[in-house]
């Protein structure tokens, strides 16, 4: 499986043209396709990134749901609002909609960090007040959620 590594600083344009980091870039070309699903976070102010083997994955469950079942079709219908297939252009960019730039409150410094098989993008000052916030006690946190994890063959 795929994995992003890595944070990085970098501009959007007046265009909403984004030019990924070339070491991502590489990291990107493991994938087999050159095109990336985007979406809004569910939980965050950001963008999520997806390559294609990552999205398939989050659709298959969405599609189990039962679309008679109204919470599920209004789940359905916010988890896929504004998702959008990017590709890369000539220069290595990609082109995020106004509708996505204006969710993401993104202005002209981003971050891009990883998150697993997917890579989040971030306005820069949103970034870091999450990531700084004092709101968050990582150690409890850390505990919470991997504390239970005993073995190598459980985090698989």
């Amino acid at each position: 499986m795929n994995q992003f590594i890595g944070t990085y600083e970098c501009k959007i344009d007046d265009k909403g043209r984004l030019k990924v980091p070339s070491s991502l870039v590489k990291q990107m070309a493991s994938f087999t396709d050159e095109t990336f699903v985007v979406k809004r976070s569910v939980f965050q102010e950001c963008l999520e990134v997806y390559p294609p083997s990552a999205w398939e994955k989050v659709t298959a469950k969405i599609n189990k749901l039962n679309r008679f079942i109204k919470k599920n079709a209004d789940f359905i219908r916010l988890f896929t609002a504004g998702v959008k297939m990017v590709e890369f252009d000539n220069a290595g960019r990609i082109q995020i909609s106004k509708d996505l730039i204006q969710f993401a409150n993104l202005k002209k410094e981003i971050v891009i960090t990883s998150a697993g098989e997917l890579f989040e993008i971030w306005d820069k000052e949103s970034y870091e007040k999450v990531i700084y916030s004092s709101d968050i006690d990582f150690a409890s946190l850390a505990e919470d959620v991997m504390g239970s994890i005993n073995s190598e063959e459980d985090v698989s």
